[in-house]
């Protein structure tokens, strides 16, 4: 199944896609199919459960406090003597289970304390719960930027998303499994 046209609220543009640094990058570009997975908007859930025909199954990695890294303060807009200074945020890790015995999608949450006050902390009891039921509950799409990278574990997407006023980073993986169905 592919995931449905994108909207035109975020764009993917080759500046914004990290190439590994290769002499051999053919097998590092992502597929046409893989690519229109990378750039859908929405939520990935409802397109993920589309394809595998069933609900994900969640299974929580890791769910805590961390401090943040520099990259990830820079992609949250952190600025200034902000940057040298520790921040906390809550840290969801998870593997997002299709129709398939092995994982489809490695996801990580960063919810930074400051964006998580008033009922926005129903964030920290998501559970088993995908983020994607509590971000696209009331609407279809939301202020973003995205960028995609290659990692030693697949293709992910960064979305930085503007979720009323609070902002969220979500780093999804596709792994193989996925990618192989594709």
């Amino acid at each position: 199944m592919t995931p449905p046209a994108m909207s035109n609220t975020t764009t993917v543009t080759p500046e914004l896609m990290t190439l590994p640094q290769s002499n051999d990058l053919h097998n590092h570009e992502p597929s046409l199919q893989l690519l229109s997975w990378l750039q859908v908007e929405g939520s990935l859930t409802a397109q993920l459960e589309a394809k595998a025909g069933q609900p994900l199954r969640v299974e929580r990695v890791f769910e805590g406090y961390r401090s943040l890294s520099l990259a990830q303060k820079h992609q949250l807009g952190v600025k200034g003597a902000a940057l040298s200074r520790p921040l906390l945020a809550w840290v969801r890790e998870v593997y997002l289970y299709g129709s398939d015995e092995q994982p489809w999608v490695k996801a990580q949450s960063i919810f930074p304390l400051t964006s998580l006050k008033g009922s926005a902390r129903r964030l920290q009891q998501l559970k088993g719960t995908p983020i994607g039921y509590v971000l696209f509950k009331r609407t279809r799409a939301l202020p973003s930027r995205r960028f995609i990278s290659w990692t030693c574990e697949g293709w992910q997407r960064q979305t930085l998303y503007d979720w009323y006023e609070r902002k969220l980073l979500i780093s999804e993986t596709f792994l193989p499994t996925f990618t192989a169905s594709l």
